[in-house]
């Protein structure tokens, strides 16, 4: 049986450029981000129209000259959808749908549409769902009017309530429950959480802008298989893997979702619970696409989302990645303690990145001779499970000497058992 192919929604953008509406972390290129949205929604598009204006419009956003071209070219194309690129208000995206004649969304709708396509998890499948409904609670203004009011039966008849007091109800309603559900979640993950930090696991959370490349390093840092691609959004669910370096230690790396420049406020909050769990990071990589022209302006967005959300006092390291696209500017930054330029095609710059990550975690790296008594080998088998040991001899007493690299926190902690001490190269005598 051959089953028909369901052919991709067509949309017309609408690409304004508002003066009010700008601040100074503006893309160079931002109609080159709304494009690249849209596709990653797999609408196909088949026209655009750009425009300036100094204000928004009250009552449909657009100023009623645009308004004109679009409503021609709206009916010329046949779209089945209009999409602008910036939030609408309810009446605003109500009055455009009577003129154009076609169903019209913002930039919220359109990553909305995106989350709910590309979410799989439980939780994320909830959060996303969230924040659908905080953007359509707020849609509902006289979505009814057509309806009257409800009758009663004996004993009950009243005023009753209007079809949309019982849809902001039941929205409400549902509201609740999925808080509900997420706070639970939460509070399970904080547990997990609490669980690695017991179990001595160093967490790194990978954040950054969108198509970045947060997955392909996280695949490579732990040795994993999740789906990246080249298009924005491709991950949504939080994943967190142990990784498979043992040079690192007990490290545990988290993949999170991406941001975007002015990231819709529904999202922020539904994604909250997600978004918290970088407060109990102890490390946070934060990966820049260096061959991104805007890539200044989209380090800034991500910085004033992690600011937003409380972090302060984690350290973060700026991963530079797609460094083989694109002769770096300034090479002496490649010496900076907060910097590494690497390439995750390439596999440029990974030793170095692991070597940063481990002084950083670890307080900065020992490297000298230890004695080990004979006694203690699972103290000896860790040191090699860990790929810490360089060199080994006997002494002449039959304690063992080891030559480690070893973050300075686990040499403490190593030297916490008895029969564990540091070796001066001079004083070692050999067999």
């Amino acid at each position: 049986m051959i089953t028909e192919q369901k052919l991709p929604e067509s949309a017309l953008l609408i690409f304004l450029d508002v003066y009010s509406l700008k601040n100074k972390n503006n893309l160079d290129n931002p109609y080159k981000e709304f494009f690249t949205l849209v596709q990653s929604a797999g609408l196909e598009v088949i026209g655009s129209i750009m425009g300036k204006q100094n204000l928004p419009s009250t009552s449909a956003f657009i100023n009623s000259g645009k308004i004109l071209e679009i409503k021609s070219l709206v009916k010329e194309l046949k779209p089945d959808l209009v999409i602008i690129n910036h939030a609408l208000s309810a009446s605003q995206a109500r009055n455009l749908e009577k003129i154009f004649k076609v169903r019209v969304i913002d930039k919220t709708e359109l990553i909305l549409d995106i989350f709910a396509a590309r979410a799989s998890s439980h939780i994320g499948k909830l959060q996303v769902e969230l924040a659908q409904l905080n953007h359509l609670s707020t849609r509902l203004i006289r979505g009814w009017t057509h309806l009257e009011r409800q009758k009663g039966g004996i004993g009950l008849r009243g005023p009753g309530e209007t079809q949309l007091e019982t849809d902001r109800r039941l929205i409400g309603q549902r509201i609740k429950t999925l808080k509900s559900k997420l706070n639970k979640a939460y509070k399970q993950r904080q547990i997990n959480t609490y669980a690695r930090k017991k179990g001595r696991s160093k967490i790194v959370s990978l954040v950054g802008y969108t198509n970045a490349g947060k997955t392909s390093l996280f695949n490579l840092l732990t040795n994993s298989d999740q789906h990246a691609a080249d298009q924005l959004f491709a991950t949504l669910d939080s994943v967190t893997r142990k990784n498979h370096d043992p040079k690192l230690g007990s490290i545990l790396f988290s993949d999170t979702v991406g941001f975007i420049s002015d990231l819709p406020t529904e999202l922020i909050a539904s994604f909250k619970a997600t978004l918290d769990e970088l407060l109990s990071a102890d490390l946070l990589l934060h990966v820049i696409d260096i061959a991104d022209e805007d890539y200044k302006e989209k380090e800034c967005e991500v910085n004033k989302i992690l600011k937003s959300i409380g972090i302060k006092e984690i350290p973060i390291l700026r991963v530079m990645n797609k460094c083989d696209m694109k002769e770096i500017e300034n090479p002496s930054l490649n010496n900076a303690s907060d910097i590494c330029w690497i390439s995750v095609k390439d596999q440029t710059g990974i030793v170095e990145l692991r070597r940063s990550i481990d002084g950083i975690l670890s307080g900065g790296i020992y490297e000298g001779w230890i004695s080990i008594e004979s006694r203690l080998g699972k103290v000896r088998s860790d040191l090699y499970n860990m790929g810490c040991i360089k060199e080994e001899k006997s002494s002449s007493n039959g304690t063992i000497l080891a030559f480690v690299n070893i973050g300075q926190d686990q040499l403490n902690r190593l030297l916490d058992n008895e029969g564990v001490s540091i070796e001066s190269n001079d004083k070692i005598e050999l067999n």
